[in-house]
């Protein structure tokens, strides 16, 4: 055998390199100009290289420090001020001169005594970009770019003629300050002055075992984020709030696909039936509850998962669930109904042999300790028949006869659900506008048992037109489980997911109280284009800037601002074609 003769170095070194245009550099075809950074204004309150940094532009920054020796800076100043004020006071130069000196000897005393007091350290500082592209025209215009940009920020530059080379190396990552341009860029600045030109501002979010979500607007970086690294985000909740046709639902099914594929628990409350071809696609359980459907969660029931083992108080726990259902039939309720309600309730549970001893919901098979089923629970009939036994109860047993007998009456059955896949979708859309809220409770409580059952697990619930369950048409007692489940849901390794387009909606129950909750209790915030009017709410509650107000009402289709953890930042939503597929087919 023979060695090859091609190295490492015959790979990754380019084929020419052409230095006769003092414009700019030719390296295989791709063209380098580099900016020297020559003068800067005298006091920033920002980060001067932001603005940069952040715009999608080809480029390479270097930043050079180079610490000066306070003893010798300290015994130069003071000969140099000594000097100068020998000249101001003897001199009979013309005014211009005077200023200048007098100019360079305050300055001088100003850096002694930063440095001599303040404990201050003086270093000089060298800036250079190197821009580039493979078309000419395109190389000036971004040229053109960035020094405008440069200017706006009171920063001097110069384009490197004659010294492309020169720079060019100085922005590799050689450590290399080249002398030739080092004479030009050279400018002192103490300690203080450094955190102006911090380069590492730029937000990005890439987590180590994170779901791909896109792309930062303005650097290009991949945004991956692990809703469930609880060492970065005190929970895993989110919320996703947008206009119709802002790209909400597009980036909610996208979740819900990749965390599909990593095999995290989802369940889904959709009433608008936008998710039931996902489902099948993703070989999900889709439960649908209607007139047609064959479908039947029985809001009574009492799960083995809705209490934890060791804790005690299946049928307390159930009541004060009950209290808040009831709440959206009858409407709100004073504590004397309420007391009133409460006692039929623990009646209707005794006929079927269930109290508060929670030893009443187990019976005994063959020697095993087996938890009672859904028709070993009494049904809203049961209750309907209790209500009519007496006087004070007779409005509450017609208000639930459309739940009983009339055109609700498949809330009146025994619960014949399995769940047992990773991904269920509850579709309650046929229960129309007035009637949606009663299903989306009924199976939040349902999958808020399910999400209990194992810490281990990873999962998540989404509640799509949340404020429907925490808005003006809830009530405080459905309003504080929602916000319950977005407080704690931490504790059993989930995720809570707020969506909706009603923003105004959102924050109407108990002047937003409810809704600000969800807010502050979600990490991940994302803002799709809003309406002025919702950005103007949405300000009242959130820490958003103006600028970020401006960009929320302009972002375009995909686009959005997220807030996660400390960071915000703009992000384009991506997605692969075999992804874009199944979503876009699902519309159809």
């Amino acid at each position: 055998m023979y060695e090859g003769t091609i190295n490492i170095k015959d790979e990754i070194l380019p084929t020419y390199i052409n230095n006769n245009n003092p414009k700019f550099l030719d390296i295989d075809e791709i063209y380098f100009a580099g900016l020297i950074i020559i003068n800067y204004n005298r006091e920033y309150e920002d980060i001067i290289l932001k603005e940069l940094i952040d715009i999608n532009i080809s480029m390479n920054i270097s930043i050079f420090y180079e610490k000066q020796d306070s003893t010798k800076t300290i015994r130069d100043l003071t000969y140099h001020i000594g000097n100068v004020g020998v000249e101001l006071k003897n001199t009979n130069q013309n005014r211009q001169d005077i200023d200048i000196a007098a100019f360079t000897y305050n300055d001088a005393k100003y850096i002694r005594k930063e440095i001599q007091v303040n404990n201050e350290e003086l270093y000089f500082l060298y800036i250079y970009i190197n821009v580039f592209s493979q078309d000419k025209k395109e190389l000036e215009h971004l040229l053109n770019k960035v020094e405008g940009i440069l200017q706006s920020k009171g920063i001097k530059s110069k384009r490197a003629y004659f010294r492309q080379e020169q720079t060019f190396i100085s922005t590799l990552p050689f450590m290399e300050n080249h002398q030739d341009v080092k004479v030009v860029s050279k400018r002192n600045v103490l300690t203080n002055g450094l955190m102006a030109t911090y380069p590492f501002i730029s937000s990005s979010i890439f987590d180590d075992e994170g779901i791909f979500i896109g792309t930062n607007y303005y650097n290009n970086s991949l945004i991956f984020i692990d809703r469930y690294n609880n060492n970065k985000y005190k929970n895993a909740n989110i919320c996703i709030f947008g206009t119709s046709g802002a790209g909400k639902s597009f980036y909610t099914k996208l979740l819900i696909l990749r965390s599909r594929l990593i095999g995290i628990e989802q369940y889904i409350i959709d009433p608008e039936r936008e998710y039931t071809n996902i489902c099948k696609s993703l070989n999900g359980t889709l439960l649908t509850i209607g007139p047609s459907s064959k479908t039947y969660v029985n809001i009574l029931d009492i799960r083995k998962e809705s209490i934890e083992d060791g804790q005690e108080g299946f049928l307390a726990t159930k009541i004060s669930k009950l209290i808040g259902f009831f709440n959206l039939i009858f409407g709100e309720l004073n504590e004397q109904e309420k007391a009133i309600l409460e006692e039929k309730i623990i009646e209707c549970y005794k006929q079927k042999n269930i109290t508060f001893k929670d030893s009443s919901l187990y019976y005994y098979k063959n020697n095993q300790k087996i938890f009672k089923e859904s028709k070993d629970m009494p049904i809203l009939g049961d209750l309907y028949n209790i209500f009519n036994k007496y006087e004070e109860t007779k409005i509450f047993a017609i208000k639930l006869i459309p739940f009983v007998k009339g055109s609700l009456k498949f809330f009146n059955n025994y619960t014949n659900v399995e769940l047992k896949n990773n991904l269920i979708v509850a579709d309650v859309y046929e229960l129309g506008e007035e009637n949606l809220k009663y299903g989306m409770y009924i199976f939040t409580d349902l999958f808020w048992d399910k999400i209990k059952k194992d810490r281990k697990i990873k999962k998540a619930i989404y509640l799509d037109e949340i404020w429907r369950l925490i808005g003006v048409t809830s009530n405080k007692n459905v309003a504080s489980f929602i916000y319950k489940i977005f407080k704690t849901i931490r504790k059993y390794n989930g995720s809570a997911v707020a969506i909706t387009q009603d923003i105004s909606d959102l924050f109407s129950l108990e002047n937003g109280t409810y809704g600000k909750s969800i807010l502050n209790n979600s990490s991940i915030k994302t803002f799709f284009s809003l309406e002025e009017e919702n950005i103007k709410i949405l300000g009242e509650y959130t820490n958003l800037s103006q600028k970020e107000k401006i960009e929320i009402k302009s972002l375009k289709r995909g686009e959005c601002l997220m807030f996660v953890g400390d960071n915000h930042i703009l992000a384009q939503i991506d997605a692969a074609d075999y992804e874009k597929k199944i979503i876009i087919e699902e519309k159809k």
